[in-house]
């Protein structure tokens, strides 16, 4: 098949959805697919242009076995509200004739990634004029996380925003997502159950795997192996809660026997560097390489996954495959009715959004107990390797596709409105 990825984020980016769009693009390449993938700049998650990236604005790349088409996006200093709709929206009018370059190429499924929902149209309609296949995969539901959390205001504006949305998602002939509850969602959008498809994140479970001794890490940031090391590593944005890290770290400072590593970059770096200063129990580490992620992720004698309450069940976070695969259990901050909650239940503990104190008191438990955390971490190993394995997952899309591709129904404005 030859087939079209547009997303604004696209590898080499360490974390974000550009990770996962640059994975797959690279094994559907490794496996026969003709692939093309129209992008912004490497820009996320510090919000500034890669080094390298600034000029020329439009390029192209052959990474990895995949051509990859680059169009320029601005990018605000300080992302927030409008000023994120405009981001967006900057990528979605460059990348117009980009876009509209490949129907030349005449794709077999242009699958377009959101966010952002502002490409929706152009990838629908590059779709239409290839008599391709048109796919639309929603890795989190960004117009009701925008409001919920506040990043936008108004009733009015959010009516018309999801009648927007809804109105765009209709008229694709696939809209998949990653989580049971967001395939509700979708339906609840009026989606149809015949075009909803499930395709969940993946992980590279050869890639992560459960160390076999102390990690590297330990030695370098001077934690002594006999520590219970609680890590977070991800993202610094709203939707983790981050603050509730340090919180539960200042509850918890009497405990010498415990380490707080908090890895990553975002936004929220200033407020998570002014949280944790003068916390001894507290270590903050840049993003580290890909190839090291395994080392990073078996650090963690239990990893922390916290999230704000207003996003849940909008977004499934992508961070915790890799915490499965490394075969340790997991705390996680959520309602007991929520999908992660559901997933870590399995392999972890749950404590209530916002309650700092139950939070605390879910890391101590695992902390005091090493055998409940060596049979929790043995279940997230085996729900990694049985429900989250990458080659499976995208060999289940690959097919999804080709019979979509091969009975492709082009959604009607009759059906769509």
């Amino acid at each position: 098949m030859k087939i079209l990825i547009y997303s604004a984020n696209y590898a080499p980016e360490p974390t974000g959805i550009g990770k996962y769009s640059g994975e797959m693009a690279e094994w559907l390449a490794a496996n026969g697919h003709d692939v093309r993938v129209v992008a912004a700049p490497p820009y996320y998650p510090n919000w500034q242009v890669a080094e390298g990236y600034q000029w020329p604005p439009y390029r192209r790349e052959q990474l990895n076995g995949v051509g990859v088409w680059r169009a320029p996006l601005w990018v605000p200093a300080q992302p927030s509200g409008i000023k994120r709709v405009l981001h967006l929206l900057s990528f979605a009018i460059s990348s117009a004739p980009v876009m509209l370059r490949q129907v030349v190429w005449s794709p077999d499924v242009v699958l377009t990634v959101a966010p952002a929902i502002a490409c929706a149209p152009m990838g629908w309609l590059t779709a239409r004029l290839s008599g391709a296949t048109a796919w639309l995969h929603v890795q989190d539901f960004e117009v009701d996380v925008a409001f919920q959390m506040s990043l936008l205001k108004g009733r009015f504006a959010q009516r018309i925003a999801l009648w927007c949305e809804r109105t765009l998602m209709r008229r694709f002939d696939k809209v998949s997502t990653i989580s049971n509850k967001m395939v509700d969602r979708l339906r609840s959008k009026g989606i149809s159950a015949d075009v909803v498809e499930l395709f969940p994140n993946w992980v590279d479970t050869h890639g992560v795997m459960p160390l076999a001794g102390v990690s590297s890490y330990r030695a370098e940031l001077g934690i002594a192996p006999d520590k219970i090391v609680a890590l977070f590593s991800g993202t610094w944005g709203a939707k983790q809660d981050l603050l509730s890290i340090p919180e539960a770290a200042k509850l918890l400072a009497h405990r010498s026997d415990l380490m707080f590593v908090i890895c990553g970059d975002g936004l929220m770096r200033p407020e998570l560097e002014a949280a944790c200063a003068g916390l001894p129990n507290v270590r903050l580490l840049p993003l580290q390489p890909k190839e090291r992620l395994s080392d990073l992720l078996g650090m963690a004698d239990i990893h922390l996954l916290t999230q704000s309450a207003d996003a849940q069940d909008l977004v499934l976070p992508s961070k915790l495959t890799g915490m499965l695969s490394s075969g340790r259990p997991v705390v996680a901050t959520c309602h007991p009715d929520t999908e992660i909650a559901a997933v870590v239940s399995r392999c972890g503990l749950v404590a209530s959004p916002g309650c700092t104190a139950g939070f605390a008191q879910a890391i101590v438990r695992l902390a005091d107990q090493p055998q409940l955390r060596a049979e929790l971490g043995a279940q997230a190993r085996i729900y990694a390797e049985h429900s989250l394995a990458k080659d499976p997952i995208l060999a289940r899309w690959a097919l999804q596709a080709n019979r979509a591709t091969a009975g492709v129904t082009v959604a009607t404005p009759e059906q769509a409105n």
